[in-house]
């Protein structure tokens, strides 16, 4: 599928070395999609699929900038963030993506791999500046006990609730990712106020680096191509299911999902 210029999508996030997650897989995702993917750096991390060895937060300036000369000539269906790192940041995403602009927020809190990539500092910031603004919020189980303060978040009535929280923060739906479960299928829950929408995938036995950058990058590639955004989260959830269940094996221990699962692919999969 050739990319259409006319669906644009931008992700402002941090650039993961090993290509399995961060600014490479939602550039792959949008691709996946046929949407044109811009990018806007916040982060330089060295990271494998198992460690992330450093991260150098940009400066709010660079952010700005970066921001602000993409505006300047094209027009951002959607945006989507992930790893902001710090309050500077979160400032510079505030004062330049548009006030009226579609949103997906990824709260990236912690690695896979356990590094903290948001300063706690940062949080309440997000919290009250980028969290109402947001179209949808997609945090993970751990992600959403930080930000909501529910803990443990370990059934579906707990995720209903942490969703409430996150709708009376001001954003318009939420996504609760199940992953975190600790038996059953992968179950994520869509809010918005007005819908409830559950929808469960296979748990597969290996865990795959970057899987949640990679729906939330499909989540608003569906948004940024006109779906509503309970409609773009059933195609997210397909998606994603198939990029985890055709992960691509990097080494004996790393796996990360594959965007093109549905397309074409000019190599064998190590997992095939």
């Amino acid at each position: 599928m050739a990319c259409d210029l006319t669906y644009s999508a931008c992700s402002i996030a941090g650039s993961d070395s090993s290509g399995g997650a961060g600014l490479q897989v939602d550039l792959k995702t949008f691709a996946a999609y046929g949407v044109y993917g811009l990018s806007v750096v916040t982060a330089v991390t060295a990271q494998n699929t198992g460690r992330v060895a450093g991260a150098w937060i940009q400066s709010s300036d660079s952010v700005s900038v970066q921001i602000r000369t993409l505006c300047e000539e094209f027009s951002v269906g959607v945006w989507k963030t992930g790893m902001l790192g710090n309050v500077g940041v979160i400032e510079a995403v505030i004062d330049s993506v548009p006030s009226d602009a579609l949103l997906v927020l990824d709260p990236v809190l912690v690695s896979t791999s356990g590094h903290r990539l948001l300063s706690e500092d940062a949080q309440r910031l997000l919290i009250e500046g980028l969290i109402p603004r947001a179209t949808v919020v997609t945090p993970n189980i751990p992600e959403a006990e930080v930000l909501t303060g529910i803990s443990p978040i370990a059934t579906l009535n707990d995720m209903r609730e942490a969703g409430s929280v996150f709708l009376a923060m001001g954003a318009g739906a939420v996504i609760i990712k199940g992953g975190h479960l600790v038996s059953g299928d992968a179950a994520d829950l869509y809010l918005d106020g007005k819908r409830e929408i559950m929808l469960t995938s296979p748990r597969y036995t290996y865990s795959v680096h970057g899987s949640g950058c990679c729906f939330a990058s499909a989540l608003a590639a569906g948004i940024g191509s006109g779906a509503p955004p309970d409609e773009a989260f059933s195609g997210a959830k397909r998606f994603i299911d198939g990029a985890i269940r055709h992960a691509i094996r990097v080494s004996e221990t790393g796996w990360v999902p594959d965007p093109f699962w549905n397309g074409v692919l000019i190599r064998s999969k190590p997992n095939d």
